[in-house]
């Protein structure tokens, strides 16, 4: 038996008006249409579903029982057309996002803060990993969007670089080094550098390994297995200096200090696959192109800013979408 939801509304919109003239005017339909259609379905159904008379229809008991079970499907598919429609337009749905990078300040979380609040119903999941974690999660669907350092162009994914950071060196606040407001490569040729065993610890160290190797030095550099936050416990011990992205500075910690590293600064992108036609993905990377656009007619004021000296114990944050090829160097 073959029900179309249009019967179904025709039967409620009959039932409500007591008319079957009544009810195809309400519905923008003919009347022949709907007396038709309600008897067909009569017929498949074996039963009865109005009587007929000069005033109109009234329900016979089997259309009272096949009435309450219409109006609670009917409703039942608006309702699911409201809420994907919802989804449709992104006010609704989940969004999963992969990050390396800190949430304490600076572009993604501004930006993930203005997405929160136009679009509450969306819900964030965060996921952090690496560079090529991320990339063949996006591939694979399991993130919708990744943000990461550098700029990669993965054949089957989009790309597009929206912010960039400056790169810090984390100090003992002791440290002869931290009576100085920038601090370049050549200050830190003898330095001891700890690097942790998390996401970004091998980044760290490659990186220093290159940079200080144009140098014609030979880097100290020695792993703990422990997070972010004991590594910086480690730091103010003395043990050794390490690097960080800029994102990362707003977070304090005792006996710690940042100093700007000249001349360096690591550019962030974000990926997705082409093939994503989640809603809530294309708002966020909507949003993210009109806030990048904003900071970069911004940029002169901030780069300003940026000659400012650091404060003792963290830099403000400065965010722009100048091009530069350098890696993710958060600990």
């Amino acid at each position: 038996m073959a029900i179309e939801l249009r019967h179904l509304r025709y039967v409620v919109a009959a039932s409500e008006w007591g008319s079957f003239r009544r009810a195809a005017v309400s519905l923008g339909v003919e009347q022949s249409a709907i007396s038709r259609r309600i008897r067909d379905l009569e017929d498949d159904l074996g039963a009865t579903l109005f009587i007929r008379h000069s005033g109109g229809v009234t329900l016979t008991h089997a259309g009272n029982i096949f009435l309450r079970h219409a109006r609670q499907a009917v409703n039942e598919v608006s309702h699911a057309a409201t809420d994907i429609a919802s989804i449709g337009r992104g006010d609704e749905g989940m969004v999963r996002v992969g990050i390396l990078s800190s949430l304490a300040a600076g572009f993604l979380p501004q930006m993930l803060r203005v997405y929160s609040d136009r679009y509450a119903g969306v819900h964030i999941d965060f996921v952090e990993g690496t560079p090529s974690d991320h990339i063949a999660a996006v591939r694979l669907h399991k993130l919708d969007v990744a943000f990461v350092t550098g700029e990669p162009s993965p054949s089957d994914c989009d790309a597009a670089q929206f912010w960039t950071e400056r790169v810090f060196v984390v100090l003992p606040s002791d440290h002869a080094l931290a009576e100085r407001e920038r601090i370049s490569w050549d200050d830190l040729r003898d330095q001891v550098f700890i690097v942790g065993e998390g996401i970004s610890g091998p980044e760290i160290q490659d990186f220093l390994i290159k940079k200080l190797s144009d140098l014609d030095a030979c880097p100290v550099i020695e792993r703990y297995c422990v997070g972010r936050d004991n590594l910086m416990q480690i730091v103010s011990f003395g043990r050794g200096v390490t690097l960080t992205s800029e994102a990362t500075v707003a977070a304090r910690f005792p006996g710690v200090v940042y100093r700007r590293l000249e001349g360096e600064a690591l550019p962030f992108c974000a990926v997705w696959s082409p093939n994503n036609d989640n809603p809530a993905l294309r708002r966020l990377l909507s949003l993210a192109r009109s806030m990048a656009r904003d900071t970069h007619r911004l940029s002169p004021t901030a780069s300003a800013n940026a000659r400012l000296p650091c404060s003792a114990q963290a830099a403000p944050t400065r965010n722009s979408v100048a091009l530069s090829q350098t890696r993710d160097l958060s600990p």
